[in-house]
């Protein structure tokens, strides 16, 4: 990947948020690497590189800031929307695919060789696929060293290192002081309330248009998985390891999330889920510039700045809501889905218990007053219902039923690393999803920055509102100037429905 060198010393110079995750600041007289926006005096021109990941920077031999947290950057949106296989590896590393399934199962997942993997990798991020697993673990390791009490020894394991020595030497690399330093540094007590009970800041580019996520999320929330309260969305998570709680607060420059987890081994994909819902590694300023470019939009971009593209912290989740959602209000979708919900079994929500012989979760304060929030449907489980738990159509039944077996197959992949147009080819061949069905889900499932639902209902209200063209084939041709964030527009025309 090409960086150049003065644009990216010029921000680096102003101290621009922006930049931050886009590319990393090396510093050779001091071994370190930062961020751009850095409060660090600006380094001599003579005395820097630029890096495109943060493992590019630790192959280099520098450590991380610990100042400015380099490592806690929000991610690059580069990496975010690209549909290409670098994009996709990125988005499957930071999910935790290297740490449970190694090398060998990314490349299996994306259809490539080990050995072209890595040189793609090392072409575009200046490092390999284990070099960022392991940049990503050593993450993880200080998130665990900070905000709970776990002995190292488990918070080696937890954040996917195969031994203590292995953890040790890495912190020390990457950190520049032993684990148990980090620890020190931070008063030497947990940040959490609790062991099992983490709570982090998840970065983001601003603006962030809080509300209109909140608004969004409330809308669709479903009884027993997810509810917005007091300015905080919670919802169930089913992870690889098992199952979790999550509770994300917006807040100035972060979002807070507590995470109650089964498992520490689900802490990395839990924040990579969380930062995909909530659409934390965008660039808002280039979406907005984009679409602030059509007098139609003007005015509505003026007004609300940052506004997100909230996606889904499971594929097949938000598949199924686009098919039963289906030419039905939003109200009657969360109804049949309810429905569904109560006929399958519950799985069991992270409570007070042992994990691992010695660790025990404990319930956040907010939890007290309210059952546990219980992980969506899994695509099997989908598959197994019974006819009378649907409360649809037989139609529609059926393309529930065959679009769960597809995904439990792997027929169709909805992970974060799926192939778009693929996916989108292969949605479409299942009886009863048309264009609508895929782009919804391409949108949200996938990240598609770059979809329009020009037939929609709601799209061709908002189109009207804002006085642009409501016949869908106009409005398509109208849309081009928005590329390549026709899907921020969509919910921006939502909003204006």
């Amino acid at each position: 990947m090409e960086l150049d060198f003065e644009r990216c010393y010029r921000a680096v110079d102003s101290r621009d948020q922006r930049f931050d995750g886009w590319f990393y600041t090396g510093v050779t007289s001091t071994g370190i690497y930062c961020r751009p926006s850095c409060p660090a005096m600006t380094p001599k021109r003579q005395n820097v590189r630029f890096f495109p990941s943060a493992a590019a920077a630790q192959g280099a031999g520098l450590r991380a800031c610990r100042r400015c947290r380099p490592d806690a950057a929000p991610g690059s949106p580069q990496w975010d929307v690209r549909a290409d296989v670098v994009g996709r590896a990125v988005r499957l590393i930071a999910d935790g695919v290297v740490d449970r399934d190694g090398v060998p199962g990314l490349a299996t997942r994306l259809g490539y060789t080990e050995r072209h993997l890595h040189r793609m990798l090392r072409a575009e991020l200046g490092a390999g696929p284990l070099a960022l697993a392991r940049a990503q673990r050593a993450q993880t390791a200080r998130t665990l060293i900070e905000t709970t009490g776990l002995g190292m020894a488990e918070i080696a394991f937890a954040a996917g290192f195969g031994s203590v020595r292995q953890f040790n030497d890495t912190v020390r690399e990457v950190f520049g002081t032993a684990p148990s330093e980090l620890r020190v540094a931070r008063g030497g007590r947990p940040v959490a309330g609790g062991a099992g009970t983490i709570t982090l800041r998840l970065a983001y580019r601003p603006p962030l248009h809080a509300a209109a996520l909140l608004d969004f999320l409330a809308l669709r929330a479903l009884p027993g998985v997810e509810e917005v309260r007091d300015g905080t969305y919670r919802r169930g998570l089913r992870l690889p390891h098992g199952a979790a709680e999550v509770a994300l607060t917006p807040a100035a420059g972060h979002v807070s999330a507590t995470l109650r987890l089964a498992d520490m081994r689900d802490l990395a994909p839990a924040v990579a889920r969380c930062r995909r819902l909530l659409d934390l590694d965008a660039d808002p300023q280039a979406i907005d510039e984009t679409l602030a470019a059509d007098p139609a939009l003007a005015a509505a971009v003026a007004a609300e700045p940052g506004i997100r593209l909230p996606r889904a912290v499971d594929g097949f989740e938000a598949a199924l809501r686009a098919v039963v959602g289906q030419q039905v209000s939003v109200r009657s979708a969360r109804t049949t889905l309810t429905r569904l919900l109560t006929a399958a079994p519950v799985p069991q929500p992270p409570v007070d218990h042992e994990v691992d012989g010695d660790v025990e979760l404990q319930s956040p304060g907010h939890a007290h007053d309210r059952p546990g929030l219980r992980g969506f449907l899994r695509a099997e489980e989908v598959a197994g219902l019974p006819d009378s738990a649907f409360g649809m159509p037989a139609g529609r039944r059926e393309t529930v039923r065959a679009l769960a077996r597809a995904v439990a197959s792997g027929e169709i992949d909805l992970d974060p690393g799926g192939d778009r147009e693929e996916v989108v080819r292969r949605l479409t061949a299942v009886p009863g999803i048309g264009p609508w069905t895929a782009g919804y889900v391409a949108m949200r499932a996938l990240g598609d920055p770059d979809v329009l639902l020009p037939t929609d209902l709601a799209v061709r209200r908002g189109a009207a509102a804002l006085g642009l063209p409501t016949d869908p084939k106009t409005l398509d041709t109208h849309a081009e100037r928005w590329r390549p964030w026709r899907s921020y527009a969509v919910i921006r025309l939502w909003r204006a429905a």
